[in-house]
């Protein structure tokens, strides 16, 4: 999935000369302790884009449970828990795995959420090889969240509607497959991953189904009107395809939601300015992290250093905290 950006425009510049020394955030050794209540949450491109964490983070904000969840989001375009890539891709695609030890060094988190599966099956039919790869890769995410003392909380692939690309998709006997022309039952291989994803709930590792949480508000929806989809390639929910994984993830976090319909929980949420600042907290915050962690895209991306990133986080949290709850 191609990479969407959400970056806020903050000048760092104005904050750099005023910030006052802080402990450095060089990336720590895998032996130091989990900072308490950080959270680290890892994904794809919907991830990168960031919406439904910001409306993860709102909630929890409502909830008076913000000060529990320090809330580190960074998700990679295109990336894999399997190590796959379709022969068509531009570059091999990134795998978690690559870069997950360095992100548990350097955030030191209590518990992880992690969504992968959009990308694991390459957009071709249902294969056991693949099937076969995306376990393997879930499980050693588990073993190594659990070896540096995180819980895991596992989120199962959004859907993936055919609908909206009808004249790009590609059939079973197709010759190839890939992003661009993807298999018209790709939807099935993701319902399968998340079924895999299920078996792996065990202690320390929770698993929420958002596949079908998401494949039942679609369902809802077309009763009514039977061209509405949630994303516009297929792939990338909008706006209300984030509220309504945000919705499903924080409910299986135990937290309670209101009753209103997502259309107008959508509405209320982006016009509440206490939004506003959360998102543009959490893009920040996720475009500082990513580099600072490392990833590799065609080439190493690294950074030194979060520092003045966090200092404008805090100044964002103090004015969210005079704007008070919700």
């Amino acid at each position: 999935m191609r990479r969407r950006s959400f970056l806020p425009l903050l000048a760092l510049s104005v904050v750099l000369g005023l910030a006052p020394a802080l402990p450095s955030f060089a990336a720590s050794t895998p032996a130091a302790a989990p900072l308490p209540h950080r959270t680290l949450i890892l994904g794809d491109s919907i991830t990168q884009d960031g919406r439904y964490v910001s409306f993860l983070e709102y909630y929890l904000y409502r909830s008076a449970l913000s000060d529990t969840w320090d809330v580190i989001s960074i998700g990679l375009s295109g990336e894999t828990v399997s190590g796959l890539s379709e022969a068509g891709h531009p570059s091999p695609r990134p795998c978690v795995l690559d870069r997950l030890d360095a992100a548990l060094a350097a955030v030191r988190p209590t518990r992880v959420l992690a969504c992968y599966g959009m990308n694991d099956g390459v957009y071709h039919p249902s294969s056991p090889e693949r099937r076969t790869a995306y376990v393997r890769g879930l499980t050693t995410l588990r073993d190594r969240v659990r070896a540096a003392g995180a819980t895991l909380v596992l989120i199962t692939p959004p859907i993936f509607d055919p609908l909206p690309i009808a004249d790009r998709l590609a059939k079973p006997d197709a010759t190839s497959f890939g992003y661009r022309t993807p298999f018209a039952g790709y939807d099935g291989v993701l319902t399968e991953f998340a079924d895999e994803a299920l078996r792996l709930r065990a202690p320390g590792v929770d698993v929420i189904d958002l596949h079908r949480e998401m494949l039942a508000a679609l369902a809802e929806r077309r009763r009514t009107d039977p061209a509405f989809s949630f994303s516009a390639d297929g792939i990338h929910p909008g706006g209300l395809g984030h509220l309504i994984m945000a919705r499903a993830i924080a409910q299986g976090l135990g937290l309670n939601l209101p009753s209103a319909a997502a259309e107008d929980e959508l509405r209320r949420i982006e016009a509440d300015p206490r939004f506003k600042l959360i998102h543009q907290r959490r893009a920040l915050r996720s475009e500082a992290w990513l580099p600072f962690v490392g990833y590799t895209r065609e080439r190493a991306f690294k950074s030194a250093s979060v520092k003045a990133t966090e200092v404008v986080v805090a100044r964002l949290g103090e004015e969210l905290i005079r704007l008070g709850q919700p």
